[in-house]
Parts: structure tokens; sequence; C-alpha cells
């Protein structure tokens, strides 16, 4: 099956989005160039081949350039396609994707909604492998404590704490004096 992949701008930079017939496959925040950009969506899906958006992945650019430029959508309506991803990897992104903007958890609320407390280090590991931020809002779940944990995505917890600012998350969007 082939893979499509697009570059498309965005407030934040240029982004790149890889998909199949089944939906959305990847997702890629800005790098330090658009073909920085390119190649990183690339090493996670060399068999991919630059074409023109279809439809439905049009929307979804349009939904997350929007999204990005301040019109805060959940994303929830874009279609993914998960093949190839570990089961519990993809529980945990469901219960990440049902994260509200502007809303927080940890990755020990992750762990204990999954049923498993003990396991907030492999749902962060989990979060560190998603192939689709901002759709997955992986940037809306925190270390304990409110702590910003880590961001595998180009720019690491800087890009995080602006995507958190973006959404007014509390403690993100307003400077706070104490």
């Amino acid at each position: 099956m082939t893979t499509g992949i697009a570059l498309f701008d965005t407030a934040l930079g240029t982004c790149a989005i890889a998909w199949r017939a089944a939906g959305i496959v990847g997702v890629q925040l800005p790098e330090g160039s658009p073909e920085s950009t390119r190649q990183r969506l690339e090493h996670c899906f060399p068999d991919a081949v630059e074409h023109q958006p279809p439809a439905p992945v049009q929307r979804a650019i349009d939904g997350i350039r929007e999204h990005l430029g301040g019109a805060l959508d959940d994303l929830r309506w874009i279609d993914l396609d998960f093949e190839g991803v570990p089961e519990f990897d993809c529980t945990v992104y469901e219960l990440t994707r049902a994260i509200d903007p502007g809303t927080t958890l940890t990755y020990g609320d992750i762990a204990a909604e999954l049923g498993k407390p003990g396991a907030a280090q492999a749902v962060g590991q989990a979060l560190g492998r998603n192939p689709l931020p901002i759709v997955i809002p992986c940037h809306r779940v925190l270390a304990a404590g409110g702590q910003v944990g880590g961001f595998s995505a180009g720019g690491g917890t800087l890009t995080k704490r602006e995507l958190l600012a973006l959404e007014h998350a509390p403690g993100f969007d307003d400077p706070v004096l104490f």
C-alpha cells in the first residue's frame, strides 16, 4: 500500500503529513527547514511518495493549519490508520486523543485510565513514539506534579510549551507572578 506525503505551511512553520487509503499515518511538526521536516517524515515512512493530498487529507491539513493558527479544534474527526502500531500504544493514543485543547493529564493519569497505575513510564514511551503529534495531542500529557516532561518533536519541550500556550492550558498561557 502506497504512503503519500505532503508538506504544508502553518503558523509554526512547515509541517508534513503522511497517509494511506485508510487514513492519516503520520504528522511531522516543523524541523529546522522544510527539507529537514520532509526527511524526518520520510525516515519514518521510507516507501512514501510525495503527492497532491486527496480531499480527506486536505481537510486534515486545513484543520491542523487552523488549529496551529489559534482556531482550536480537537481534530478527532480526522481518520487515522494504526496498522502496525502495537495495541498498547493504540490504547494510549485513543485515551490521549480524548484530551480536549487547553486541558492536560499526566502520564500517571493515562496509566490509571488503562487500569495499570504503575505504567506511567510505559505511557511516556508510547507517547514518545507517537507518529501523529497534534492529531494525537501528546503535548497535553505532562509528567507528575505538572512538570512538562519530554517531547520528541522538533524543538522539544519548547515546542510542547508553545503548543500548550496556544491552547490556553492553565499555567502555560499567561505569565505567573509566583
